[in-house]
């Protein structure tokens, strides 16, 4: 008789904890420990022979924390003879070191999928890659869910209207602007910018009418956000009324918080759950989070049960 087991490490708990209230079953503690010299112990508390089990790990700040707790659990899984583990990790770590972008540079989300297949996981599902291709760095099972389903429920009941318009933050999100738009039946724009630096960007133009209009920008992330004002001040410039930003995660790192927080420009910022947001970043009222935990929690159900997950990639 299949068995299934739900596992959740520190990253994201209450996200976690949302999933398992949603599938009708508990979480199993792993007894993480760590030692005085940092190292992480683990040890499953119940019983997980023969089961399938699903582990849920953010691999967001602390990364390398994180992270090495999922390599750690997945490890003791397959040590106490798991049918089957399935690594749950809304927010892939190291996805942006996803090719060579000089001479003598590591590509680090191979070498995380490599670790996450050694460990022993037979199975991965994500939400929203930042690169598509990193899905071809593992030889098992890959499910990158979309969190626009989500994000667009809420744009349509809180945001859109004739006069708003979709805007991509970079050439490269042009594709995930067409389809909200598509869905919606909106216009697009794009912002055409030039990277200075790490985490450094300068809005040059943009490319389309946002005059008089309300932008809602997509994105996958937001990060140290100073990509995000800079669009948010160029569209503003060239005419639109209001700016909103929409994003599944919410990695803010400093000094993200406080720019959103004290940016005129910006009206509202929708992120999601992949990433637990700071007590620091709950008290900004424009700063409105979105449960992914059905969407997950679905296709969690839809892999126990060997039925397909296609549906949820939309």
């Amino acid at each position: 008789m299949k068995r299934i087991v739900l596992v959740s490490g520190n990253s994201n708990k209450n996200l976690a904890n949302k999933i398992s209230d949603f599938l009708d079953v508990s979480l199993v503690d792993p007894q993480l420990v760590r030692f005085a010299n940092g190292e992480i112990f683990c040890e499953m508390e119940k019983n997980v022979r023969g089961a399938d089990v699903f582990v849920i790990q953010s691999t967001c700040t602390p990364v390398n924390d994180n992270l090495m707790e999922l390599l750690i659990m997945v490890d003791a899984l397959k040590r106490a003879s798991a049918n089957s583990i399935t690594a749950v990790i809304p927010h892939y770590g190291y996805s942006r070191q996803d090719r060579k972008v000089s001479p003598r540079t590591p590509i680090s989300a191979k070498l995380v999928a490599d670790l996450l297949t050694v460990a022993g996981c037979t199975r991965v599902i994500t939400m929203d890659l930042h690169a598509g291709q990193i899905q071809g760095f593992f030889n098992i099972p890959f499910d990158n869910i979309y969190a626009s389903p989500v994000l667009l429920d809420y744009i349509d009941k809180e945001l859109f209207s004739d006069n708003a318009i979709f805007v991509s933050p970079d050439a490269g999100g042009v594709e995930r602007v067409r389809h909200y738009a598509k869905k919606l039946g909106g216009d697009i724009a794009m912002i055409d910018k030039r990277r200075t630096g790490k985490n450094v960007a300068k809005a040059m133009n943009i490319v389309g009418d946002v005059k008089g209009k309300e932008c809602i920008i997509i994105d996958d992330m937001i990060d140290t956000a100073g990509t995000l004002i800079e669009a948010c001040k160029a569209l503003r410039e060239h005419g639109a009324t209001k700016v909103y930003a929409c994003a599944t995660h919410p990695i803010f790192s400093d000094p993200a918080l406080e720019r959103i927080k004290n940016a005129e420009v910006l009206d509202r910022v929708i992120v999601t759950d992949t990433i637990p947001l700071s007590e620091e970043g709950q008290k900004i009222s424009k700063i409105k989070v979105l449960s992914t935990a059905e969407l997950l929690s679905k296709a969690i159900h839809r892999t126990f049960n060997n039925d397909s997950v296609s549906s949820l990639f939309v």
